[in-house]
């Protein structure tokens, strides 16, 4: 008696639609989180401060993007995706829970810091991705999935940036942050580099009808190798290394060269009927845009920051918005289809991208106004997200196939 009176929470946590699947709270809470983020960000660029978080503001609007909001989209995509990678059930129920409490204790002290040493911010901070590479690991290495083992040294270097901004921080070492930042963007892009060549082409082709481009072999080594290579060599700067700029800047090229050359073949010209397709075509497009730029940059023509926003806003914050709108439908039973308004959400953040990155280049007398719009752009397209995917996410699937989830 005693054991089924204790195990009988436990399943009744485990089949609450809301934790169900790691996408759903996570999805939820990364959009609120981001709008509520960029409001606070907004006001202290027009001089008033909301908040006065761990580290200043600065540095917590560069850190929390990455390892507040787009930590947490990653992290909701890999822990259901592994579930369809490997055949084992993923992190649900409790154990799910668990995490994102920890995820949003992170949140908390990051915001309210209460006069507590910095090594314990730091330590619940950190936490959080180690433990979700933890459960990639021992589900993709149980299913012998070789090929998914990718993610996992990405999401431990994610973890080693997150780190290395702290340290700079607790140190006073500007150009560590920085540095740290900027392999966190990097990150962040092979992810995406990785995750786009697998289901970009494949949803094109399957929404429109259309035969999927047989992977080129050689394209796709080339692409993911130099991404890759570039990351690395930003590890090596971020760790004091004096890596050549000639080294950086062509390793850059080439990446920038091989994901354009594979976008190209993926059928995007042809997706301009649907908001879900050309979203994530223009969400990739900024790959390319977001290294050309910083080559430009290493060449002392235009500031660092312009291509990091290419990439945060365009590749980043437009592919997840993408890719959120089409999972949460997929995998609440629901037609793949673009709900009303979520072509605008798309079309706004990729204005907000432009804005922030290329016009910017071209026009920097209107840097005020381009800051502002781009932040109003990025919470009116999330909060559109928020109006249709709250309830879904929060609710059983439509079709009734709650075994899927399990």
């Amino acid at each position: 008696m005693p054991t089924t009176a204790s195990s009988q929470p436990a399943s009744t946590l485990k089949h609450l639609p809301f934790v169900r699947l790691a996408f759903r709270p996570f999805f939820l809470l990364a959009a609120l989180f981001s709008v509520a983020s960029m409001l606070v960000w907004l006001a202290f660029w027009h001089g008033n401060t909301l908040l006065r978080p761990y580290g200043g503001l600065i540095f917590w609007h560069q850190h929390e993007m990455l390892f507040g909001f787009a930590a947490a989209v990653v992290a909701g995509f890999l822990l259901t995706a592994v579930r369809n990678w490997t055949g084992l059930p993923s992190l649900s129920g409790g154990p799910l829970l668990a995490l994102v409490g920890l995820w949003l204790l992170g949140r908390l002290l990051m915001a309210f810091p209460m006069a507590l040493p910095g090594w314990l911010v730091l330590m619940v901070d950190l936490a959080f991705l180690p433990v979700v590479a933890i459960v990639m690991a021992k589900l993709v290495i149980t299913a012998k999935r070789w090929r998914n083992l990718i993610f996992i040294p990405v999401l431990a270097l994610f973890a080693m940036a997150n780190l290395a901004m702290h340290l700079g921080l607790m140190n006073g070492n500007a150009e560590l942050i920085r540095q740290a930042a900027y392999l966190a963007v990097l990150l962040i892009t092979l992810l995406m580099t990785v995750v786009g060549g697998r289901v970009i082409a494949m949803f094109t082709a399957n929404r429109l009808g259309r035969p999927k481009p047989a992977p080129i072999p050689v394209l796709e080594g080339v692409t993911l190798a130099s991404t890759a290579g570039v990351v690395l060599l930003q590890l090596a700067i971020m760790l004091g290394v004096a890596v050549p700029t000639m080294l950086m800047g062509g390793a850059m090229v080439l990446a920038a060269l091989a994901n354009t050359l594979r976008m190209a073949r993926w059928g995007g010209l042809h997706s301009w009927r649907e908001p879900l397709l050309w979203g994530l075509h223009g969400s990739y497009a900024f790959i390319p845009l977001g290294l050309v730029m910083w080559v430009l940059a290493l060449m002392r023509l235009m500031r660092t920051e312009l291509a990091i926003h290419a990439l945060s806003i365009g590749r980043m914050g437009v592919m997840m918005l993408a890719m959120m709108a089409r999972v949460s439908l997929g995998h609440t039973g629901r037609p793949i289809r673009a709900l009303p308004g979520i072509g605008v959400a798309l079309g706004l953040m990729l204005i907000a991208a432009v804005m922030r990155s290329a016009m910017l280049a071209l026009f920097p007398q209107i840097t005020h106004w381009a800051y502002t719009l781009s932040i109003i752009f990025w919470c009116l397209a999330y909060v559109i997200f928020l109006v249709h995917y709250t309830l879904p996410l929060m609710q059983a699937r439509v079709d009734g196939q709650e075994v899927r989830e399990c």
